[in-house]
């Protein structure tokens, strides 16, 4: 089964385009590894063209907000149609578990023992900077990040957070991974040519 795992990277805020819509925003960058290569690879807006043959031929998209934030946002850049693609949003996962959305930082923190290496605004301050290494390097953090918690997931059934109760303790979120990488049949709108 071909994976990719994928995070996008914004040059704006909602509050600089007056919408909550994440398809009023616009890309600076994607970044993605891929499970057939292994390799974590970057795109910006002039590199799309390379970046859609590798996702129509994957069998699942897996990102963590991204049914509701990168998929639509990536869909509108590209001539067919994301959402055809089986896709796993661990965000979604953990809310159908705890009844509530994690932050990506407090998973890797709690399960893998790590933090994401900075914030999104600092993503958007860096393109308005200039420093669009800054913001690949970060973009592909988050992306090991989530398919680390993946991997993790798909092997334990669990992910944990830290519980900021009283006790302040790590706790394990049950997952339902048995279908995670079930193959989806279904047809999807190619770009390249036959």
């Amino acid at each position: 089964m071909r994976k990719i795992t994928f995070d996008v990277e914004t040059r704006n805020l909602f509050s600089d385009v007056a919408s909550n819509d994440p398809v009023d925003l616009d890309i600076s960058v994607v970044c993605i590894h891929d499970s057939e290569t292994d390799q974590y690879t970057s795109y910006l807006q002039e590199d799309f063209p390379k970046l859609w043959p590798i996702l129509e031929q994957a069998d699942m998209l897996i990102t963590f907000n991204g049914d509701h934030f990168d998929i639509p946002l990536l869909n509108k850049y590209y001539s067919g149609d994301l959402l055809k693609i089986k896709s796993l949003d661990l965000m979604a996962e953990v809310k159908k578990t705890l009844g509530r959305r994690i932050k990506l930082d407090t998973l890797a923190e709690a399960t893998l023992g790590k933090q994401k290496s900075g914030h999104g605004l600092d993503a958007i301050a860096w393109w308005q900077a200039g420093e669009i290494d800054k913001i690949i390097k970060y973009c592909i953090e988050d992306v090991k990040i989530t398919k680390e918690l993946y991997d993790f997931a798909l092997k334990n059934g669990k992910l944990k957070y830290k519980d900021l109760g009283i006790k302040s303790s790590i706790k394990d979120i049950p997952l339902n991974t048995k279908d995670w990488e079930k193959k989806q049949e279904g047809s999807m709108t190619f770009t390249l040519p036959f």
